[in-house]
């Protein structure tokens, strides 16, 4: 696929007009990455925008006693760097990043882009949308681990990423909301039992998503 199309391909840019999609194109290019490949490690600082075209991300962090903490999945067609600063040429890495399928991403000169596009007011307000979304999800993330009981977290990633809970092990499910397997398994019988979801072939269906929600809200429960 020609450059030009992997960027008219990504929501990010779909205002832009054929000679500002050939603009980006002259700074950016595209590069391939395997599977469990690390994009980048905490505390890196880089020049460059990223979105995943193609493929699947896993965020995390690592504790003082060398514990992985997973953060959030980013999926295809969403941009990746954390973005701390509009005024800076830098971009920090506040988390680690690790492809977990074969992946594509877009990598755009930072920089250039805030000359050409940004300083311009040219797609200023959808970055602004995205970092707030990011910052939407940092939040969720501290209800998750802070706030969140086991059927909290549980009902929580249902809601938001059933496609995601559905393609991985129970145990690799554990894993990432911090609970035993077993807690898992006594949180998705009791939803079962509820009649919230149902469980075919170890495959999940949500039954009543109004009833999930509320139990990460705490409303009516």
């Amino acid at each position: 696929m020609l450059l030009e199309d992997t960027i008219k391909n990504i929501n990010f840019f779909e205002e832009l007009n054929e000679e500002q999609v050939n603009t980006l194109a002259s700074f950016s290019n595209v590069s391939t990455y395997p599977k469990n490949s690390i994009l980048y490690y905490e505390t890196e600082i880089n020049n460059k925008l990223m979105f995943l075209v193609d493929g699947l991300i896993k965020i995390y962090k690592v504790d003082k006693f060398g514990n992985e903490i997973f953060l959030y999945h980013i999926h295809k067609n969403s941009m990746i760097s954390e973005l701390s600063s509009l005024n800076s040429n830098e971009i920090q890495c506040f988390s680690n990043a690790e492809f977990t399928q074969d992946s594509t991403i877009l990598v755009v000169d930072y920089e250039k882009f805030k000359e050409n596009f940004l300083d311009k007011n040219i797609l200023t307000s959808k970055l602004i949308e995205v970092l707030l979304k990011k910052s939407q999800q940092f939040q969720c993330i501290i209800n998750r681990e802070l706030v969140f009981d086991a059927t909290a977290k549980v009902a929580f990633m249902l809601t938001q990423d059933l496609d995601m809970f559905n393609q991985l092990k129970r145990q690799e499910v554990s894993f990432m909301l911090h609970i035993q397997p077993e807690t898992l398994s006594r949180v998705l019988k009791r939803l079962s039992r509820n009649k919230t979801i149902s469980i075919q072939n170890s495959k999940v269906e949500i039954l009543n998503k109004e009833e999930l929600v509320s139990i990460f809200k705490g409303i009516g429960v």
